[in-house]
């Protein structure tokens, strides 16, 4: 088995690498003047089992071309199968036709993976999860909400009665549930909102009990940031006791972290580090990062060894 990264999170991957007890691949992996992609696999993969772990996050293309490339790099060095491991899956929003004349790059994208060489693919919390369907090759889509509940009951010991999971909108309720069922079937509640215009949203109603409780939002992805202050102000505003968000990829691009720091109604975000830290998220006083190696490697090692990753799903 080998472990290859690319350069979106090398922090991941010497975590993931170091609880499998390995060494990272020697690759190099460089740009041309012009900005080209050039990859060079330094050791001998042939009749190799390859994980690549690198997560599609900003710059998106960049990093999608890279893990492309190094497929294709691996692929034509005769390794017998490749994994392309990846923690975010950029491009997931774009899941369906959202009007007349646009693109499903979700299904794109997989498409790429594929036709590059990849024969399997291991990622995180998919922001849908039947983009499972658009690839021709066994995907496994984990989640983090065995870490996000973990982490919510160590925070939350004292107080556990009071707590109210919220899906900051009507498509993430099934995800929103899977996490209230997990802390012990707690309340669940569900901001009503429209979206104006890309990246804007608006809150409308709060569906739900919200009144001295302690209101976890939970959702896979933050951007803007805009959607999780303005539910947090007026959950705040209806008379929840405290509001904290939980969310799997803090892709957080922009002013996302200023905002998120200025907004006094949310106390707390935790992201995993599916997407490596910028140095905003680094000095925030709110935002933390829970570590996913542990998980990404278990799921790795089962793979290599033929055995079941279905058990890490429970």
């Amino acid at each position: 088995m080998k472990l290859i990264s690319g350069n979106s999170n090398l922090t991941l991957s010497k975590a993931i690498a170091k609880k499998l007890a390995m060494d990272l691949s020697s690759a190099e992996i460089r740009r041309f003047a012009d900005s080209e992609v050039f990859v060079e696999i330094q050791e001998n993969v042939r009749g190799e089992d390859v994980f690549v772990v690198q997560s599609t996050s900003s710059p998106a293309n960049d990093h999608l071309m890279e893990l492309l490339i190094i497929i294709d790099a691996l692929s034509r060095a005769s390794a017998t199968r490749i994994t392309a491991v990846m923690p975010y899956f950029g491009y997931a929003r774009q899941d369906r036709k959202a009007g007349p004349r646009t693109p499903i790059s979700a299904k794109l994208v997989a498409n790429l993976i594929t036709t590059a060489g990849a024969d399997r693919v291991l990622t995180l919390d998919l922001h849908a999860g039947q983009i499972q369907g658009f690839f021709d090759i066994p995907t496994d889509n984990l989640y983090a909400v065995k870490n996000i509940k973990e982490h919510i009951l160590a925070n939350f010991r004292g107080d556990k009665d009071a707590i109210c999971v919220v899906s900051p909108d009507v498509g993430g309720v099934v995800r929103a549930r899977a996490l209230a069922n997990r802390l012990g079937n707690v309340p669940l509640a569900i901001v009503d909102k429209r979206r104006p215009r890309a990246g804007v949203s608006e809150v409308m109603n709060i569906i739900g009990d919200i009144e001295r409780q302690h209101c976890i939002l939970f959702d896979d992805i933050v951007d803007s940031g805009g959607t999780l202050c303005n539910a947090a102000e007026e959950l705040m505003g209806r008379g929840a006791k405290s509001v904290s968000a939980y969310v799997t990829h803090g892709v957080l691009s922009g002013d996302a972290v200023a905002k998120i720091d200025a907004t006094e109604a949310l106390s707390r975000l935790v992201v995993t580090d599916s997407i490596e830290a910028t140095e905003a998220v680094k000095n925030s006083p709110k935002v933390e990062q829970l570590p996913i190696d542990t998980l990404l490697a278990e799921a790795i090692r089962r793979i290599a060894n033929e055995e079941s990753v279905s058990s890490l799903f429970d």
